[in-house]
Protein backbone atom coordinates (compact mmCIF):
# COMPACT_ATOMS: atom_id res chain seq x y z
CA UNK A 1 0.00 0.00 0.00
CA UNK A 2 2.83 2.39 0.87
CA UNK A 3 4.46 1.70 -2.50
CA UNK A 4 1.23 2.56 -4.33
CA UNK A 5 0.96 5.84 -2.40
CA UNK A 6 4.53 6.73 -3.35
CA UNK A 7 3.89 5.91 -7.01
CA UNK A 8 0.71 8.00 -6.98
CA UNK A 9 2.64 10.92 -5.49
CA UNK A 10 5.44 10.67 -8.03
CA UNK A 11 2.91 10.45 -10.87
CA UNK A 12 0.99 13.50 -9.66
CA UNK A 13 4.27 15.40 -9.33
CA UNK A 14 5.40 14.43 -12.82
CA UNK A 15 2.31 15.90 -14.47
CA UNK A 16 2.16 19.04 -12.32
CA UNK A 17 2.85 22.43 -13.96
CA UNK A 18 5.68 23.04 -11.51
CA UNK A 19 7.50 19.85 -12.47
CA UNK A 20 7.04 20.63 -16.17
CA UNK A 21 8.45 24.13 -15.62
CA UNK A 22 11.43 22.72 -13.71
CA UNK A 23 12.31 20.24 -16.47
CA UNK A 24 11.57 22.76 -19.20
CA UNK A 25 13.78 25.47 -17.67
CA UNK A 26 16.65 23.07 -17.02
CA UNK A 27 16.76 21.41 -20.43
CA UNK A 28 16.08 24.64 -22.33
CA UNK A 29 18.95 26.43 -20.58
CA UNK A 30 21.25 23.44 -21.01
CA UNK A 31 20.34 22.95 -24.68
CA UNK A 32 20.82 26.62 -25.62
CA UNK A 33 24.21 26.72 -23.92
CA UNK A 34 25.47 23.48 -25.45
CA UNK A 35 24.48 24.37 -29.02
CA UNK A 36 25.53 28.04 -28.91
CA UNK A 37 29.01 27.75 -27.37
CA UNK A 38 30.58 25.80 -30.28
CA UNK A 39 29.30 28.48 -32.66
CA UNK A 40 30.65 31.24 -30.40
CA UNK A 41 34.04 29.50 -30.28
CA UNK A 42 34.20 29.22 -34.08
CA UNK A 43 33.25 32.88 -34.58
CA UNK A 44 35.73 33.98 -31.90
CA UNK A 45 38.57 32.07 -33.56
CA UNK A 46 37.63 33.36 -37.03
CA UNK A 47 37.38 37.00 -35.86
CA UNK A 48 40.33 36.84 -33.45
CA UNK A 49 38.15 37.54 -30.39
CA UNK A 50 40.51 35.74 -28.03
CA UNK A 51 42.12 36.27 -24.65
CA UNK A 52 45.87 36.54 -25.13
CA UNK A 53 47.80 35.03 -22.18
CA UNK A 54 49.76 37.52 -20.09
CA UNK A 55 51.90 37.48 -16.95
CA UNK A 56 48.96 36.72 -14.62
CA UNK A 57 47.13 34.36 -17.00
CA UNK A 58 46.40 30.80 -15.96
CA UNK A 59 46.58 29.55 -19.57
CA UNK A 60 49.29 29.48 -22.22
CA UNK A 61 47.18 29.58 -25.41
CA UNK A 62 44.69 32.06 -26.84
CA UNK A 63 41.16 31.26 -25.62
CA UNK A 64 37.75 32.71 -26.61
CA UNK A 65 36.19 34.79 -23.82
CA UNK A 66 32.59 35.14 -24.95
CA UNK A 67 31.08 32.20 -23.05
CA UNK A 68 28.98 34.70 -21.11
CA UNK A 69 26.91 35.31 -24.25
CA UNK A 70 25.64 31.72 -24.12
CA UNK A 71 25.05 31.94 -20.36
CA UNK A 72 23.01 35.11 -20.74
CA UNK A 73 20.77 33.85 -23.55
CA UNK A 74 20.28 30.46 -21.91
CA UNK A 75 19.01 32.09 -18.72
CA UNK A 76 16.91 34.75 -20.46
CA UNK A 77 15.12 32.28 -22.73
CA UNK A 78 14.52 29.57 -20.13
CA UNK A 79 13.26 31.93 -17.41
CA UNK A 80 11.16 33.98 -19.83
CA UNK A 81 9.32 30.85 -20.94
CA UNK A 82 9.03 28.87 -17.72
CA UNK A 83 8.93 31.46 -14.93
CA UNK A 84 6.31 33.87 -16.28
CA UNK A 85 3.73 31.07 -16.17
CA UNK A 86 4.11 31.11 -12.39
CA UNK A 87 3.01 34.73 -12.17
CA UNK A 88 6.36 36.49 -11.68
CA UNK A 89 7.13 39.72 -13.54
CA UNK A 90 10.75 39.63 -14.64
CA UNK A 91 10.84 42.87 -16.61
CA UNK A 92 13.09 44.75 -14.17
CA UNK A 93 15.27 41.70 -13.58
CA UNK A 94 15.77 41.12 -17.30
CA UNK A 95 16.50 44.82 -17.85
CA UNK A 96 19.13 44.72 -15.11
CA UNK A 97 21.02 41.69 -16.42
CA UNK A 98 20.78 43.02 -20.00
CA UNK A 99 22.63 46.18 -18.94
CA UNK A 100 25.35 44.06 -17.33
CA UNK A 101 25.45 41.80 -20.37
CA UNK A 102 26.23 44.67 -22.76
CA UNK A 103 28.79 46.26 -20.43
CA UNK A 104 30.49 42.89 -19.94
CA UNK A 105 30.42 42.21 -23.66
CA UNK A 106 32.03 45.58 -24.41
CA UNK A 107 34.69 44.85 -21.80
CA UNK A 108 35.45 41.42 -23.30
CA UNK A 109 35.69 42.93 -26.78
CA UNK A 110 37.14 46.40 -26.23
CA UNK A 111 38.05 46.71 -22.51
CA UNK A 112 35.85 49.03 -20.45
CA UNK A 113 37.14 51.28 -17.68
CA UNK A 114 36.42 49.94 -14.16
CA UNK A 115 34.29 52.97 -13.27
CA UNK A 116 32.01 52.30 -16.28
CA UNK A 117 31.46 48.72 -15.07
CA UNK A 118 30.72 50.05 -11.59
CA UNK A 119 28.11 52.48 -12.99
CA UNK A 120 26.45 49.58 -14.82
CA UNK A 121 26.32 47.53 -11.62
CA UNK A 122 24.80 50.47 -9.74
CA UNK A 123 22.13 51.08 -12.39
CA UNK A 124 21.22 47.38 -12.52
CA UNK A 125 20.95 47.19 -8.73
CA UNK A 126 18.81 50.34 -8.58
CA UNK A 127 16.45 48.78 -11.12
CA UNK A 128 16.02 45.76 -8.84
CA UNK A 129 15.58 47.78 -5.65
CA UNK A 130 13.07 50.31 -6.94
CA UNK A 131 11.54 48.16 -9.67
CA UNK A 132 10.83 45.06 -7.61
CA UNK A 133 11.07 46.38 -4.06
CA UNK A 134 13.51 43.59 -3.16
CA UNK A 135 16.10 44.90 -0.72
CA UNK A 136 17.70 44.18 2.65
CA UNK A 137 15.34 45.44 5.36
CA UNK A 138 16.49 43.52 8.44
CA UNK A 139 19.66 42.27 10.16
CA UNK A 140 17.70 39.54 12.00
CA UNK A 141 19.30 40.58 15.30
CA UNK A 142 22.89 40.61 14.03
CA UNK A 143 24.81 43.03 16.30
CA UNK A 144 21.48 43.61 18.04
CA UNK A 145 19.99 45.21 14.91
CA UNK A 146 16.60 44.11 13.58
CA UNK A 147 14.72 46.53 11.32
CA UNK A 148 16.80 48.75 9.04
CA UNK A 149 15.67 52.25 7.96
CA UNK A 150 14.65 52.38 4.31
CA UNK A 151 17.45 54.66 3.09
CA UNK A 152 20.14 52.63 4.89
CA UNK A 153 18.58 49.45 3.47
CA UNK A 154 18.90 50.84 -0.07
CA UNK A 155 22.58 51.73 0.43
CA UNK A 156 23.33 48.39 2.09
CA UNK A 157 21.63 46.45 -0.72
CA UNK A 158 23.61 48.44 -3.29
CA UNK A 159 26.84 47.71 -1.41
CA UNK A 160 26.09 43.96 -1.15
CA UNK A 161 25.34 43.70 -4.88
CA UNK A 162 28.57 45.46 -5.87
CA UNK A 163 30.70 43.41 -3.44
CA UNK A 164 29.29 40.01 -4.37
CA UNK A 165 29.25 40.65 -8.14
CA UNK A 166 32.93 41.59 -8.05
CA UNK A 167 33.80 38.84 -5.55
CA UNK A 168 32.39 36.28 -7.97
CA UNK A 169 34.31 37.93 -10.81
CA UNK A 170 37.55 37.66 -8.80
CA UNK A 171 37.33 33.87 -8.39
CA UNK A 172 37.02 33.43 -12.16
CA UNK A 173 40.76 32.92 -12.48
CA UNK A 174 41.11 29.21 -13.25
CA UNK A 175 39.08 26.65 -15.18
CA UNK A 176 35.99 25.36 -13.43
CA UNK A 177 36.16 27.41 -10.23
CA UNK A 178 33.52 30.07 -10.93
CA UNK A 179 31.38 27.42 -12.62
CA UNK A 180 31.58 24.99 -9.71
CA UNK A 181 31.00 27.63 -7.03
CA UNK A 182 28.07 29.06 -9.03
CA UNK A 183 26.45 25.62 -9.29
CA UNK A 184 26.87 24.93 -5.55
CA UNK A 185 25.39 28.30 -4.55
CA UNK A 186 22.51 27.87 -7.00
CA UNK A 187 21.76 24.40 -5.61
CA UNK A 188 21.42 25.98 -2.16
CA UNK A 189 18.89 28.44 -3.53
CA UNK A 190 16.96 25.69 -5.31
CA UNK A 191 16.51 24.01 -1.92
CA UNK A 192 15.70 27.27 -0.12
CA UNK A 193 13.17 28.66 -2.59
CA UNK A 194 11.33 25.40 -3.08
CA UNK A 195 11.09 25.04 0.69
CA UNK A 196 9.34 28.42 0.87
CA UNK A 197 7.29 27.84 -2.30
CA UNK A 198 8.94 30.68 -4.22
CA UNK A 199 8.93 28.56 -7.38
CA UNK A 200 9.78 31.30 -9.86
CA UNK A 201 13.08 32.12 -8.15
CA UNK A 202 13.67 28.38 -7.74
CA UNK A 203 13.39 28.04 -11.51
CA UNK A 204 15.85 30.91 -11.94
CA UNK A 205 18.30 28.94 -9.79
CA UNK A 206 17.68 25.80 -11.86
CA UNK A 207 18.26 27.72 -15.11
CA UNK A 208 21.52 29.05 -13.67
CA UNK A 209 22.66 25.51 -12.84
CA UNK A 210 21.74 24.32 -16.35
CA UNK A 211 23.68 27.00 -18.21
CA UNK A 212 26.71 26.60 -15.93
CA UNK A 213 26.72 22.85 -16.54
CA UNK A 214 26.60 23.45 -20.29
CA UNK A 215 29.34 26.04 -20.05
CA UNK A 216 31.49 23.79 -17.83
CA UNK A 217 31.47 21.15 -20.56
CA UNK A 218 33.59 23.49 -22.71
CA UNK A 219 35.40 25.48 -20.02
CA UNK A 220 37.03 22.24 -18.83
CA UNK A 221 37.81 21.03 -22.36
CA UNK A 222 41.45 20.88 -23.45
CA UNK A 223 40.86 21.33 -27.17
CA UNK A 224 37.62 23.35 -27.33
CA UNK A 225 37.99 25.72 -24.38
CA UNK A 226 36.11 28.94 -23.68
CA UNK A 227 36.02 31.43 -20.80
CA UNK A 228 32.88 33.11 -19.45
CA UNK A 229 34.61 36.52 -19.48
CA UNK A 230 33.28 39.58 -17.68
CA UNK A 231 30.00 39.09 -19.56
CA UNK A 232 29.40 35.80 -17.80
CA UNK A 233 30.90 36.59 -14.41
CA UNK A 234 28.92 39.82 -14.00
CA UNK A 235 25.62 38.29 -15.15
CA UNK A 236 25.98 35.15 -13.02
CA UNK A 237 27.34 37.15 -10.07
CA UNK A 238 24.36 39.49 -10.29
CA UNK A 239 21.88 36.59 -10.43
CA UNK A 240 23.43 34.86 -7.40
CA UNK A 241 23.34 38.13 -5.47
CA UNK A 242 19.75 38.77 -6.53
CA UNK A 243 18.74 35.37 -5.15
CA UNK A 244 20.66 36.06 -1.92
CA UNK A 245 18.93 39.41 -1.35
CA UNK A 246 15.56 37.88 -2.24
CA UNK A 247 16.22 35.19 0.37
CA UNK A 248 17.03 37.81 3.03
CA UNK A 249 13.99 39.85 2.06
CA UNK A 250 11.54 37.01 2.71
CA UNK A 251 13.42 34.65 5.09
CA UNK A 252 11.96 35.93 8.36
CA UNK A 253 8.38 35.87 7.10
CA UNK A 254 8.69 32.46 5.42
CA UNK A 255 7.86 29.03 6.80
CA UNK A 256 11.57 28.29 7.17
CA UNK A 257 11.48 29.91 10.60
CA UNK A 258 15.07 30.99 9.96
CA UNK A 259 16.56 33.81 12.02
CA UNK A 260 20.18 33.54 10.89
CA UNK A 261 19.79 34.33 7.18
CA UNK A 262 22.47 37.06 6.89
CA UNK A 263 25.19 34.86 8.41
CA UNK A 264 24.01 31.71 6.65
CA UNK A 265 24.64 33.53 3.36
CA UNK A 266 28.26 34.04 4.42
CA UNK A 267 28.60 30.25 4.67
CA UNK A 268 26.98 29.85 1.24
CA UNK A 269 29.21 32.49 -0.42
CA UNK A 270 32.29 31.64 1.65
CA UNK A 271 34.87 31.19 -1.15
CA UNK A 272 34.08 34.45 -3.05
CA UNK A 273 33.76 36.44 0.20
CA UNK A 274 36.86 35.07 1.94
CA UNK A 275 38.94 35.31 -1.23
CA UNK A 276 38.04 38.99 -1.68
CA UNK A 277 38.61 39.92 1.97
CA UNK A 278 41.94 38.08 2.20
CA UNK A 279 43.27 39.51 -1.07
CA UNK A 280 42.25 43.08 -0.20
CA UNK A 281 43.74 42.73 3.30
CA UNK A 282 47.09 41.51 1.94
CA UNK A 283 47.25 44.33 -0.60
CA UNK A 284 46.51 46.96 2.05
CA UNK A 285 49.12 45.48 4.40
CA UNK A 286 51.60 45.69 1.53
CA UNK A 287 50.56 49.35 1.10
CA UNK A 288 49.14 48.70 -2.35
CA UNK A 289 45.78 49.61 -3.81
CA UNK A 290 43.21 46.90 -2.99
CA UNK A 291 42.37 46.84 -6.70
CA UNK A 292 45.93 46.09 -7.84
CA UNK A 293 46.03 42.68 -9.61
CA UNK A 294 48.29 40.06 -8.03
CA UNK A 295 48.58 36.33 -7.38
CA UNK A 296 47.34 36.24 -3.78
CA UNK A 297 43.95 34.69 -4.52
CA UNK A 298 42.99 31.41 -2.86
CA UNK A 299 43.34 29.49 -6.12
CA UNK A 300 46.86 30.87 -6.59
CA UNK A 301 47.83 29.51 -3.18
CA UNK A 302 46.71 25.99 -4.04
CA UNK A 303 48.50 26.16 -7.39
CA UNK A 304 51.68 27.12 -5.49
CA UNK A 305 51.25 23.88 -3.53
CA UNK A 306 51.48 21.94 -6.79
CA UNK A 307 47.81 21.27 -7.50
CA UNK A 308 46.52 21.51 -11.06
CA UNK A 309 43.81 23.99 -11.98
CA UNK A 310 41.11 21.31 -11.99
CA UNK A 311 42.30 19.90 -8.65
CA UNK A 312 42.33 23.40 -7.16
CA UNK A 313 38.79 24.07 -8.37
CA UNK A 314 37.55 20.77 -6.93
CA UNK A 315 39.23 21.44 -3.57
CA UNK A 316 37.76 24.94 -3.27
CA UNK A 317 34.28 23.73 -4.28
CA UNK A 318 34.50 20.97 -1.63
CA UNK A 319 35.58 23.55 0.97
CA UNK A 320 32.59 25.71 0.01
CA UNK A 321 30.28 22.69 0.41
CA UNK A 322 31.84 21.93 3.81
CA UNK A 323 31.10 25.47 5.03
CA UNK A 324 27.53 25.22 3.73
CA UNK A 325 27.01 21.96 5.64
CA UNK A 326 28.39 23.53 8.84
CA UNK A 327 26.17 26.59 8.39
CA UNK A 328 23.13 24.40 7.77
CA UNK A 329 23.76 22.27 10.85
CA UNK A 330 24.20 25.37 13.04
CA UNK A 331 21.47 27.45 11.36
CA UNK A 332 19.19 27.56 14.41
CA UNK A 333 21.69 28.88 16.95
CA UNK A 334 21.86 32.56 17.95
CA UNK A 335 22.91 34.66 14.96
CA UNK A 336 25.88 36.43 16.58
CA UNK A 337 27.21 33.09 17.82
CA UNK A 338 26.92 31.69 14.29
CA UNK A 339 28.88 34.69 12.98
CA UNK A 340 31.62 33.99 15.56
CA UNK A 341 31.88 30.38 14.37
CA UNK A 342 32.12 31.58 10.76
CA UNK A 343 34.93 34.02 11.60
CA UNK A 344 36.86 31.37 13.56
CA UNK A 345 36.54 28.80 10.76
CA UNK A 346 37.57 31.23 8.02
CA UNK A 347 40.58 32.53 10.00
CA UNK A 348 41.73 28.94 10.65
CA UNK A 349 41.33 28.13 6.95
CA UNK A 350 43.28 31.18 5.73
CA UNK A 351 46.05 30.96 8.34
CA UNK A 352 46.56 27.23 7.76
CA UNK A 353 46.64 27.65 3.98
CA UNK A 354 49.08 30.58 4.07
CA UNK A 355 51.30 28.74 6.57
CA UNK A 356 51.50 25.62 4.39
CA UNK A 357 52.31 27.73 1.30
CA UNK A 358 54.95 29.68 3.27
CA UNK A 359 56.61 26.48 4.51
CA UNK A 360 56.66 24.90 1.06
CA UNK A 361 58.05 28.08 -0.53
CA UNK A 362 60.88 28.22 2.01
CA UNK A 363 61.67 24.53 1.49
CA UNK A 364 61.85 25.03 -2.27
CA UNK A 365 64.16 28.05 -1.81
CA UNK A 366 66.49 26.08 0.46
CA UNK A 367 66.73 23.34 -2.16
Amino acid sequence: MENFKLLDYLYSLSISPIFINILGAFFTGLFITLISIPKIIRISIRKGLMDVPGERSSHSNKVPTLGGVALFFGIVVSTSIFSTELGVNYSFFLSAITILFFIGLMDDLLVVAPDKKLYGQIISTVLIIFGSGIMINSFSGLFGIYRIPYFIGVLLTLFIFIVLINAYNLIDGIDGLATGIGIVISLCFVYIFYRIFDYAIGILAISTIAVLLGFGRYNLSKDYKIFMGDTGSMVIGFILTFMAVRFLYISESSNLGLKTGPVLLLFIFVIPVVDTISVFTIRLLQKKSPFTPDKNHLHHQFIKLGFTHIQTSVILVVINIFFIMVGYLLRNIEINQLLLYFIILTILFIVLLRYIVYKKTNINKSL
